[in-house]
């Protein structure tokens, strides 16, 4: 049987690469090189199981083995700008059975609860340096939550106002209406967006980077020594 994770790594012009882990939605991870990229995305395995064994999947990725590049191609300016995946994997094209959505949708959910845990936890001053600039807790979670609302819902037809961010109910609910979309995009074999449109599955790795992407920000810029 092969448990290999079958990478994607994707060349920026001048400053990074990015290696995702495309059948792993949010294990994407930047380096200089895609040398250094697999190394990062190699010591952030025990940070994304926990996530994924938030998803009920701890079993399944335990048994994953080593990493197996299977398309490399070159980015667009995000993959410099901000070390983060623009372009996506062939297999991402591929319709998804509702198995493998579901299994996906979890990841993304577990992704929002991995966020939500730590924003609860971290300290509202965060540590100033390279490690995410200079956004404090509350704005990042303001940003996480605006940009999955303003940005990426849409692309499944799920539209809600900026300001449900700010509700943990409508928050709530805004997240059940996305995975609602998410499956009925997926069912229909429909790509998301009307403009600059992107494979479903491809979506969800997006939105759960970004998720996730940020949660470690915090966790890594934490005052409190909680984390």
């Amino acid at each position: 049987m092969d448990n290999s994770i079958r990478v994607m790594v994707e060349f920026g012009k001048k400053k990074r690469t990015v290696a995702a882990a495309f059948d792993w939605p949010g294990w994407d991870r930047s380096g200089k090189s895609e040398e250094d990229a697999l190394r990062v995305l190699a010591a952030y395995r025990q940070r994304y199981g926990e996530a994924a064994a938030l998803a009920g999947l701890a079993d399944e990725f335990l048994a994953t083995g080593e990493f197996a590049i299977v398309q490399r191609q070159a980015g667009i300016g995000m993959t410099d700008y901000y070390g983060a995946s623009g372009r996506w994997a062939g297999p991402e094209e591929e319709p998804m059975s509702e198995a493998a959505c579901e299994r996906k949708i979890a990841l993304l959910q577990a992704s929002w609860a991995t966020f939500d845990a730590v924003a609860a936890r971290v300290s509202p001053e965060l540590r100033k340096g390279p490690r995410g600039g200079g956004r404090e807790r509350e704005e990042i979670v303001r940003h996480a939550n605006g940009a999955e609302i303003y940005e990426f819902a849409p692309k499944v037809g799920v539209k809600v106002p900026l300001e449900t961010r700010g509700d943990p109910e409508k928050l709530r609910d805004y997240r059940g209406a996305f995975c609602t979309g998410i499956r009925e995009f997926a069912a229909r074999g429909a790509v998301a967006g009307s403009v600059g449109k992107w494979p479903v599955q491809f979506l969800i790795r997006r939105c759960a980077w970004h998720m996730l992407d940020h949660a470690w920000e915090m966790e890594d810029r934490d005052l409190s020594g909680g984390s």
